[in-house]
């Protein structure tokens, strides 16, 4: 199990025009990746996010800063040195980075010929890795016969042929359809929980971070603008871009477009519930309502899972005596997180 630190990481690249200004990349960024943890950077375009994954695997020098591999320094290492270290990290790519013109099996068994693996010791991982990330039948199969899941179960095995402490995925569910993007989602979760491999995903889908993921860094004009626990970064998101981000993961509060035809359609009062893990269950409310007179009806929104953990947003349509209802909306305030919203 391996520890990823970034202390203070910068990257600057010198500007395209003379007496122009460089160009930041990366400035003033710390992570603290615990061994074993599944450790998301997400960011838009431009964040400086697979600069940053660059940067943790030595193929770019950072401009200041610190950055530690487990008990290498990369910052600290010359070119020469930096090679054995790489074997130590796993690299995913987005469009699989696979040779067309080699098997599954040989593509596997590359980094094991680089290594210096012997040819029967090889023949055997390979063979190990297949069957680990459920190809075991297509190892004489070549790059174009393979299903996208299939070539980026083919890039996991590769990336995990010399037995990496570490295990870089750079957009890796960005190309997959929805299911199979799933399915690789569960197998790098199995990486990580069988393996013990320390895993830093980088991505601009915050479903992927929802489903994968124990923390999360976001990423904005090349710093880390918000980082945590990612239960806490879903239901208390600290900045606008975390906030977007979670917008397109989470079901929420209607937007004013929508809420405007949400009183159209509905006769009763609209309230927004914000549902947390340990702190509300759904059936207290609804036991609340019914103890008061008050009928209701779901209209908007939903719980989801995050982090092993419930967290959501519902707008209710409360109907019954004006009063009750006051009465009603008064006890849920005491419950749980309430806006009223018409």
């Amino acid at each position: 199990m391996t520890r990823v630190q970034l202390s203070g990481v910068g990257k600057r690249y010198p500007a395209p025009q003379k007496g122009g200004s460089d160009i930041v990349a990366v400035e003033d960024v710390s992570i603290d990746v615990a061994s074993g943890e599944i450790h998301a950077i997400i960011g838009y375009s431009g964040a400086g996010k697979s600069t940053l994954l660059r940067l943790i695997n030595g193929l770019e020098r950072a401009t200041s800063g610190l950055i530690r591999v487990g008990e290498d320094e990369l910052t600290a290492l010359r070119e020469r040195e930096l090679r054995p270290v790489r074997q130590k990290i796993g690299m995913i790519f987005q469009q699989f980075n696979l040779f067309h013109s080699k098997t599954a099996a040989k593509n596997v068994e590359y980094p094991l010929i680089v290594a210096g693996m012997p040819a029967e010791e090889r023949k055997a991982r390979v063979a190990e890795l297949l069957d680990f990330v459920g190809l075991g039948d297509r190892g004489s199969a070549f790059v174009d016969q393979l299903s996208g899941g299939q070539k980026q179960r083919v890039g996991i095995a590769r990336a995990l042929a010399t037995n990496p402490g570490v295990l870089l995925a750079d957009e890796a569910t960005s190309a997959l359809d929805p299911e199979t993007s799933q399915e690789v989602l569960a197998l790098l979760k199995r990486v990580n929980a069988e393996l013990g491999i320390t895993i830093i995903l980088i991505t601009h889908e915050m479903e992927v971070v929802r489903e994968i993921a124990h923390r999360v860094t976001v990423m904005d004009s090349g710093r880390a603008v918000e980082q945590g626990d990612v239960f806490e970064v879903f239901s208390a998101p600290q900045t606008d871009t975390t906030r977007k981000f979670v917008a397109t993961a989470l079901p929420s509060e209607p937007t004013q477009e929508h809420l405007a035809t949400l009183m159209e359609r509905h006769r009763g009062r609209l309230v927004s519930l914000t549902f947390r893990d340990g702190d509300v269950d759904q059936p207290v409310v609804f036991t609340t309502l019914a103890e008061r007179g008050v009928t209701v009806s779901i209209v908007h929104g939903g719980v989801a899972e995050v982090g092993g953990r419930s967290f959501g947003k519902l707008t209710l349509e409360l109907i019954g005596d004006e009063l009750r209802v006051e009465h009603a909306i008064a006890a849920l305030a005491q419950q749980t997180e309430l806006e009223v919203l018409a």
